[in-house]
């Protein structure tokens, strides 16, 4: 059963499309249902993982500190990232939904990439910030005040918009010289602009974008990593190693698993690989919604000051003292 309608655009040059058509889980199309609980649980538990990260360190005054400020922000773009993907998702799996106006397109597309920037930003301040706590821990605090702490947090956010926010006015106003079927269940800028013409422009900024963000943060932090690694190989005491070691242990989890599955696309999107759709597709899903899911779950578990205190708010207090 194919997993998109029957009718797509001409490919002859026109102005904006009015729909785009999404692909589906390949396989899944004749059972949609099957498929949507997993979705519905996926976000549900993100949120509900995310929520816990942000509500703790909102209310223990303990944790308002660079490293947990910052994995605040982490919560909130796994939160925003999970959110601005389930529209479609959600769409094609209850409803078959496979076409989307260029309007909703455009603006899941911009969410999307604002939200996975501010990600990926939001994992090299953390590794900067692991790298000034090992490297230079007695001027620590006085390299990361919270006026560079706010100065960094604008940098993010000017990053994220000012990268992403001109896209929706510029593809809105490109022709359009191929139908409209795009290669994943959600709007994707370099997906949209293969579409347009001409398509140099379209490739031109997406690798500008992801040069960017994408290609240069992984190289800052294992460059960050490399300086701990050299501070730590100075350490004479192992348990001091292990502690460093396992204050930056949930930060490069969250690390791996969120630029590995982006580099296996980025290295599979060659035509001469003989890879098929489903791995396309089930790649492209791990890295938008495994990060989302799993880093609640990594930072509850490697970091003892956010598990004590989760745990200590979720314990029932005593009343009139000791039964």
């Amino acid at each position: 059963m194919s997993t998109l309608p029957t009718q797509i655009a001409p490919n002859s040059s026109t102005s904006m499309a009015p729909t785009f058509l999404l692909v589906g889980m390949p396989g899944l199309s004749g059972a949609p249902s099957w498929w949507t609980l997993p979705l519905i649980a996926v976000y549900l538990l993100s949120a509900l993982g995310n929520g816990t990260i942000l509500w703790i360190i909102a209310l223990e005054p303990a944790l308002h500190r660079p490293m947990h400020f910052f994995l605040f922000l982490l919560s909130v773009s796994d939160i925003g990232l999970v959110t601005a993907l389930m529209p479609t998702l959600l769409g094609i799996a209850l409803a078959g939904a496979h076409t989307v106006p260029a309007s909703a397109c455009l603006l899941q597309m911009v969410f999307i990439h604002v939200f996975s920037v501010m990600e990926s930003s939001v994992l090299l301040a953390m590794s900067i910030d692991r790298a000034l706590a090992i490297c230079r821990p007695l001027h620590y605090p006085a390299l990361l005040t919270n006026g560079v702490i706010s100065k960094i947090s604008l940098a993010i956010s000017f990053r994220c918009l000012g990268l992403h926010l001109p896209l929706p006015f510029l593809l809105a106003y490109m022709p359009y010289c191929h139908p409209q079927v795009l290669t994943h269940s959600y709007c994707l800028h370099p997906d949209v602009a293969r579409l347009a013409c001409p398509e140099a422009w379209g490739a031109a900024y997406s690798l500008f974008v992801v040069l960017s963000a994408m290609g240069l943060d992984p190289l800052l932090i294992f460059f960050s990593y490399g300086l701990i690694g050299k501070v730590l190989q100075g350490v004479e005491s192992r348990e001091d190693r292990w502690k460093a070691g396992q204050t930056c242990a949930a930060h490069l989890s969250a690390v791996l698993l969120f630029y590995i599955p982006m580099i296996l696309l980025a290295l599979i999107n060659h035509p001469e690989l003989p890879i098929t759709q489903h791995t396309h597709t089930l790649l492209s899903y791990v890295h938008f919604l495994l990060p989302p899911l799993i880093n609640p779950i990594l930072y509850s578990v490697k970091m003892k000051e956010i598990r004590k205190r989760i745990l200590n708010r979720l314990q029932p207090r005593k009343v009139g003292g000791a039964q």
